[in-house]
């Protein structure tokens, strides 16, 4: 019978797509694991992975067994990790991806101050609209918004974002304020491109119940940032998350329409690989994130 420890470096060979990577990782040479995943193959009487100079590629076999293996590794290294955890020090390097209005408004002061309280760790946050991969792009934590659908990452849910559709008083001095969703067929109305039902159709409320109705306008962009200047300038309407408009709401720079049909709500999700149990810097940094939102709900 195979070895537990070939089958989680079985596993390991297949997540990071590279013998030298996981020979860097578990601090031996290239060619121990590569004797090893040879060993594998000749106990199991199968092929598992061709090898090129260029890529690796599971066979049929391989992938059955990488499927199954990698719960393995999984159970492995949450036990692992519910004992070293006690001894764990708030130290090293974490390297995370956020959301562009995530970050500017929120995580960039809350990341920095979780730095400033524990010296020796340090964290590199690149802010990114795009789903990363967290695997290839070597990320130890990202800070998503909307669904998660990659059964391989493990989420945590943070707290939920409101959004509001909104224009400037000018806008609705010119063209008229619509009083239910319909009314918006005869303005120009403002697409977000990364909306998962669209730029362009959007959501709201009936009876409780969610349900899309498909708008139109002359412009849309994948940067809510750049939606809030044109509808400021009194370009038409915009559906944008609240805190980011919540200062101009304040101020009335901006006005909130159909508030009580409005209906998207957006969750946000702190999303790590592998491990059910992620270590203690990367639990620290996720409570972190979530008192520092906690702080502002009302703005969200």
């Amino acid at each position: 019978m195979p070895a537990i420890d070939d089958l989680v470096l079985f596993t390991q060979v297949i997540e990071h797509g590279s013998f030298s990577k996981v020979a860097e990782l578990n601090n031996v040479t290239k060619s121990v694991v590569s004797k090893r995943i040879s060993k594998l193959e000749t106990e199991l009487g199968l092929q598992l992975i061709y090898r090129t100079t260029r890529k690796l590629t599971l066979t049929e076999p391989g992938e059955v067994l990488y499927h199954r293996a990698k719960s393995i590794s999984h159970v492995a290294q949450a036990a692992f990790d519910s004992v070293t955890g006690y001894s764990e020090a708030l130290s090293g390097k974490i390297r995370m991806s956020v959301p562009t209005i995530s970050g500017e408004l929120v995580l960039a002061n809350a990341v920095a101050d979780f730095c400033q309280r524990h010296p020796g760790l340090s964290v590199e946050m690149s802010l990114d609209n795009h789903f990363v991969d967290l695997v290839a792009d070597n990320y130890d934590l990202v800070i998503r918004t909307g669904y998660l659908e990659d059964s391989s990452l493990i989420a945590r849910h943070i707290f939920n974002s409101r959004w509001v559709i909104c224009a400037s008083p000018a806008y609705i001095e010119h063209y008229g304020k619509p009083e239910k969703p319909k009314d918006l067929l005869s303005h120009n109305c403002l697409g977000y491109n990364p909306q998962s039902t669209g730029p362009f159709d959007w959501q709201f409320l009936k009876q409780n119940k969610v349900y899309t109705h498909k708008v139109s306008g002359n412009f849309s962009s994948d940067n809510a940032a750049a939606l809030k200047k044109v509808v400021l300038a009194g370009n038409g309407i915009a559906y944008l998350p609240n805190c980011l408009i919540y200062d101009e709401l304040q101020r009335g720079d901006l006005v909130e329409l159909l508030p009580t049909h409005a209906g998207k709500v957006v969750g946000i999700y702190a999303v790590y690989p592998y491990t059910r149990k992620p270590a203690k810097r990367i639990q620290a940094l996720i409570e972190h994130i979530r008192e520092s939102y906690m702080e502002i709900k009302e703005k969200f």
